[in-house]
């Protein structure tokens, strides 16, 4: 399994990186699946199903593994502290990692995202941020290697 983020890849780079790992399965763990800025269009939900279709890529919303708009608005709290952006942050704040663990994480159930690696080729989870440890799929990453002993890769920008 591979995790990716949108931020620092075009579109077909985006699918190129995708297709080199032999992705088959994109599951989507955003609670909205918009992305601001034209560079980054393409990663808007429609657009990118459909342009993942034409590269026989499966797709899925894991709406379940997203966080809430007040977990955001915790870690957005932490950037300003910190004055980074979301863009530019490496890491995620303590509390929000504690709090998406407890009420989002804790309840899921990854017996099905296990159960579909099972299907050849690879799954990715998918989000925004450019660093794993600056976004939850790191944390959804994190258990299903804690486990289910799934092998994770992550997938930047070249």
């Amino acid at each position: 399994m591979v995790t990716i983020g949108v931020y620092g890849f075009g579109g077909g780079s985006f699918l190129e990186r995708l297709r080199h790992a032999d992705v088959r399965l994109l599951l989507d763990v955003r609670q909205r699946r918009g992305v601001r800025g034209p560079e980054y269009a393409w990663a808007n939900s429609r657009r990118l199903q459909v342009a993942l279709a034409e590269a026989r890529i499966a797709y899925e919303h894991h709406p379940e593994l997203a966080p809430t708009t007040e977990l955001r608005r915790l870690q957005y709290a932490e950037d300003g502290r910190q004055g980074v952006g979301k863009r530019s942050r490496r890491e995620l704040a303590a509390a929000y990692t504690r709090r998406y663990t407890a009420e989002i994480l804790d309840r899921a159930d990854l017996a099905p995202i296990v159960a579909a690696l099972a299907g050849g080729g690879s799954a990715a989870l998918l989000c925004v941020e450019r660093d794993p440890d600056a976004c939850h799929r790191s944390l959804i990453a994190r258990r299903l290697i804690e486990r289910h002993h799934v092998a994770i890769e992550h997938l930047l920008p070249l």
